[in-house]
């Protein structure tokens, strides 16, 4: 591990040095790709050199214990009771930093949303969980923004697709893919009699042209009238866009903005993250024997967590871990759980690689 980080520091030291040089300078791209890899490796960097000092000085506390004065062993014993818990846990976090980085985890996400079984409770769940996201992005203060809407006619939502941009916005929403359960009595249940239902969570990371090459003629562009809020100017201009691709079936919309311009820069952004999570499990499909070590199998006909009204708790299956306080969570309170499953997919990929 110390050889490999030794050739990591190194490496942040001949990027550092590029970075100055003149012909580096002016070659807008090549600074561009240097100045993001010298961020990645950084505090990598930064917590290696703590560790190595630490090592450094413990090495020293150990002599001074075992010095011939008194009052230097008494020193060094000190010393060396800090610095012993402090070297295991830089230790901890260099092993926790070395893991593979998925390569999407510090681009911005399209959520997708999906009432499942359950009906008009399905959709108005949906909304909830919109509205949970919606919140917990404000928490981090990330940018919301929706691209389209299905809206169910008793209230909620068939389907919500939006964006979320800020920082490592897909490393923690990553963990929302899958299946959530509510279990709650409806407003409209008057023998008080518990329902369950579900909705459908996807999370896609945004890419951009470099990471999906799109051949246009495979995608059939709609152009038409949209169906929500807008007023007069929705009879008068025909601003919504449907991009279709063929070859795959796969369908996006974006409707939410007023002008066909930004409608479809929406759409397209939508469409190459589709392409992307598809051309991604090809990828892991491919490598399986290999692949990083995930949480649950990632796929969307998978029950993630519940959300029980009656008891005032929610349990992620995954972790096996419940909280209690449902405002406070569907407030957008929910880092503790995202955290719990990241730091149990961190043990398996540690055990992986031990």
């Amino acid at each position: 591990m110390l050889e490999r980080l030794a050739e990591i520091e190194a490496r942040f030291e001949e990027v550092t040095r590029l970075l100055g040089d003149p012909e580096v300078v002016s070659d807008h791209r090549r600074m561009a790709e240097l100045g993001r890899e010298r961020s990645q490796l950084e505090s990598l960097v930064g917590l290696y050199r703590k560790y190595r000092d630490s090592a450094t000085a413990l090495e020293d506390a150990r002599a001074m214990a075992s010095s011939a004065d008194e009052d230097e062993r008494e020193l060094g014993r000190e010393e060396v009771e800090r610095l012993e818990p402090e070297l295991e846990r830089l230790d901890a976090a260099l092993k926790v930093a070395l893991l593979p980085r998925d390569p999407a985890d510090e681009k911005d996400v399209i959520v997708e949303i999906r009432s499942g079984t359950g009906g008009e409770e399905a959709a108005l769940f949906a909304a909830d969980l919109f509205r949970m996201y919606v919140r917990y992005a404000e928490r981090n203060g990330w940018k919301t923004e929706v691209i389209n809407t299905s809206e169910a006619s008793a209230g909620g939502y068939k389907e919500i697709a939006f964006e979320l941009h800020g920082q490592d916005a897909y490393r923690r929403m990553k963990y929302e893919s899958g299946v959530h359960r509510v279990q709650r009595v409806p407003e409209t249940e008057s023998q008080g009699r518990i329902h369950t239902s579900t909705a459908t969570v996807a999370v896609l990371p945004e890419v951009d042209d470099v990471d999906v090459d799109i051949d246009w003629n495979d995608v059939r562009i709609d152009i038409f009238h949209s169906g929500g809020a807008g007023g007069q100017n929705v009879n008068k201009v025909a601003t919504a866009v449907r991009m279709t691709h063929e070859p795959t079936g796969i369908v996006v919309t974006c409707q939410d903005e007023r002008s066909q311009a930004k409608n479809r820069a929406k759409a397209e952004a939508h469409l190459r993250a589709r392409l992307y999570e598809i051309e991604r499990a090809k990828q892991d499909a491919e490598v399986a024997g290999a692949r990083r070590a995930q949480v649950g199998s990632g796929e969307r006909s998978e029950k993630i967590r519940t959300y029980n009204y009656p008891q005032d708790r929610v349990t992620d299956h995954r972790v096996n871990m419940t909280v209690h306080g449902m405002p406070r969570v569907m407030d957008g309170d929910i880092e503790g759980l995202i955290e719990a499953v990241a730091l149990d997919e961190q043990g398996r990929l540690l055990q992986a690689s031990a």
